[in-house]
C-alpha cells in the first residue's frame, strides 16, 4: 500500500479527456488524498464554468471531494513549504506557487505526489514523485 496525493493535473486530465488517469495511477489498496489547494483549484474551475458545463464540473468535483481525503495546510506543511521556497530561491529555480504548496502538502503528509506535469516538481528536496503522463 502506498500513501499517495494526487496533483490537480491528474484530476483535470481525467475530467477533460475521459481518461481514467486516477485509476491508472493508484492501486486498490493505496491510501489516496488530495491537497486542500487542489480542491480550491478544482472549485475555481466550477465557478468559472457556465451553463451545463458548470453543473457537470460541479458534480465531478463533488465526487472527487467524497472519494479522497483532504490534506490540510498544517504547521508541518507550512514548514515544508518554507523549506521549498528557500530552496527554490537559493537555486534560482522559480516554481509555481500552487505547485510548491501541493508539494509541501505531500512532504508534510508523507505521501508520494502523483502528477502528469512533473516539470513543476522534479528536483524538489524531500518530495517523492510519481509522474503519470495522463
Amino acid at each position: 500500500m502506498e500513501r499517495l496525493i494526487l496533483d490537480t493535473t491528474i484530476l483535470v486530465s481525467a475530467e477533460r479527456r475521459g481518461v481514467d488517469a486516477v485509476a491508472r495511477s493508484i492501486g486498490d489498496e493505496d491510501d489516496v488524498a488530495i491537497a486542500a489547494l487542489t480542491l480550491a483549484e478544482l472549485r475555481v474551475g466550477v465557478l468559472l464554468a457556465t451553463g451545463k458545463r458548470r453543473s457537470v464540473r460541479a458534480a465531478y468535483v463533488d465526487r472527487i471531494e467524497q472519494a479522497f481525503s483532504i490534506e490540510d495546510y498544517t504547521a508541518t506543511v507550512a514548514k515544508a513549504h518554507a523549506d521549498l521556497l528557500a530552496e527554490t530561491r537559493r537555486t534560482g529555480t522559480p516554481r509555481d506557487a500552487h505547485d510548491l504548496i501541493i508539494a509541501a502538502t505531500a512532504i508534510g503528509a508523507g505521501r508520494t505526489l502523483v502528477t502528469s506535469d512533473a516539470r513543476g516538481f522534479t528536483g524538489l528536496p524531500g518530495l517523492a514523485l510519481a509522474a503519470d503522463p495522463a
